[in-house]
């Protein structure tokens, strides 16, 4: 039995405005985390957005991605900011008490 395919995707809509989408999961989440590190990192902005409006399903991978996204734009001396988290990412930040950590726009 194979896992069937399962799409995602991070792009860059406009400078510093980040598009992340698909179901994030164990398969996907190793390649986004690579892709968003790149793009922030590369960013000539200082303000950073991610936005979450076309996440189809998410597993803790979400949250962990966007925590790692933030890691990485504090790291690149910028700010980072999530628009349109969906309920169930909401639901695990909230379970695990990373709430606040997010800025949302």
């Amino acid at each position: 039995m194979t896992d069937s395919p399962v799409n995602a995707a991070l792009s860059e809509t406009a400078p510093g405005q980040l598009m992340l989408g698909g179901v994030l999961d164990y398969r996907t989440g190793a390649a986004l985390r690579k892709q968003g590190q790149a793009l922030i990192s590369g960013s000539q902005v200082e303000a950073v957005v991610v936005d979450c409006s076309a996440v189809e399903k998410s597993s803790s991978v979400g949250v962990s991605l966007l925590l790692a996204f933030t890691r990485d734009a504090i790291a690149a001396g910028k700010t980072l900011q999530v628009r349109a988290m969906p309920h169930d990412m909401q639901q695990i930040a909230q379970v695990c008490g990373l709430t606040g950590m997010f800025a949302e726009v």
